[in-house]
């Protein structure tokens, strides 16, 4: 399940990163040689912007490559270990759950109600929130996936 997982998501990342790339370049080439800065290249960059972050956020933890201070474990038992990064993996998904899913969902819902849009696109901004409760499933996944394989904190 993790491998399909980080191949899709992934892809997605490289993706988005391919289309901030474009609309990046098609700014600035709009904007200096054809004398007509398009309108909507901000935005998407902005959206973009977004979703890599939550989304990299997500594919970082998947694969322990986040920021984190590596002082007490190495001094614990491998038992004692195993505990603690237990311990530290359902507290993150309780922050992933309380504000990730249900604040992000909340938002989400918010803005349906609201009927708000963005400015140059139109888009609705529930679209552009949506990536908040996503990202919260993601660590949810990843992060489980942690805790029924604990024999990973030996290594």
């Amino acid at each position: 399940m993790k491998k399909i997982l980080d191949k899709l998501l992934g892809g997605a990342l490289v993706f988005l990163m391919g289309l901030i790339v474009l609309a990046v370049l098609w700014q600035v080439f709009s904007r200096y040689v054809l004398q007509n800065p398009s309108s909507v290249t901000e935005e998407i960059a902005r959206y973009l912007l977004i979703w890599i972050g939550l989304l990299g956020a997500a594919y970082a933890s998947g694969q322990q490559e986040h920021l984190s201070i590596n002082i007490l474990p190495p001094k614990l038992n491998p038992e004692n270990r195993i505990k603690l990064m237990i311990f530290i993996n359902i507290l993150i998904i309780a922050f992933c759950f309380t504000v990730l899913i249900i604040g992000g969902g909340n938002l989400v819902l918010m803005n349906v109600e609201l009927g708000q849009n963005s400015a140059a696109l139109h888009l609705p901004l529930s679209v552009v929130y949506t990536v908040i409760p996503i990202s919260g499933v993601l660590i949810i996944i990843y992060k489980l996936n942690e805790i029924f394989n604990p024999k990973k904190y030996l290594l």
